[in-house]
């Protein structure tokens, strides 16, 4: 049975030839700008429904979240998604003194991959991959830092009153 009535697309503006089996339902045509152009509003119509308004965006679903996240340890890391993802620019990678010491050369080469590494310890220090999570833990690694370098927290760490 084939389906000989056409239907004019709301993208292209085009005629085209339904599929039989959504010959009621599909309104736009098979050619990949209009099939984003569908998807777009297909989406835009959901997220327009009240219920739909904080999908995903509440306290309960970030639980919801890092509940699976703990329950699947290292899942993230094994991603091709996650291994190019930064949550930063990425940083300036410092001129490395090259010594005739073998051990500090080895050391020097692991720094090389300076980003990669303050990003696992970050998420290892917050058992967690949430950026959320990571930037707040940065943010004080990044002040205290700042602190030791400027002195202002060195006197209180020799003294044993550290915060």
């Amino acid at each position: 049975m084939t389906n000989k009535r056409r239907s004019k697309c709301r993208n292209c503006r085009q005629l085209f030839k339904a599929d039989a089996r959504n010959r009621g339902r599909q309104k736009y045509c098979s050619k990949p700008i209009c099939r984003a152009a569908s998807k777009a509003c297909c989406q835009q119509r959901w997220l327009a429904l009240p219920e739909n308004q904080d999908y995903f965006r509440d306290a309960e679903n970030a639980e919801r979240v890092r509940r699976w996240q703990r329950a699947h340890p290292g899942y993230w890391r094994d991603t091709a998604r996650y291994r190019c993802r930064t949550l930063q620019d990425p940083c300036r990678v410092q001129a490395i003194d090259r010594t005739e010491d073998a051990g500090l050369l080895a050391l020097q080469d692991a720094m090389r991959q300076q980003g990669p590494v303050l990003l696992g310890l970050i998420a290892t220090l917050t058992d967690s991959a949430l950026q959320e999570d990571m930037v707040a833990t940065s943010r004080r690694l990044l002040q205290l830092g700042q602190d030791i370098l400027g002195g202002k927290r060195n006197d209180a760490y020799q003294t044993g009153a550290a915060p």
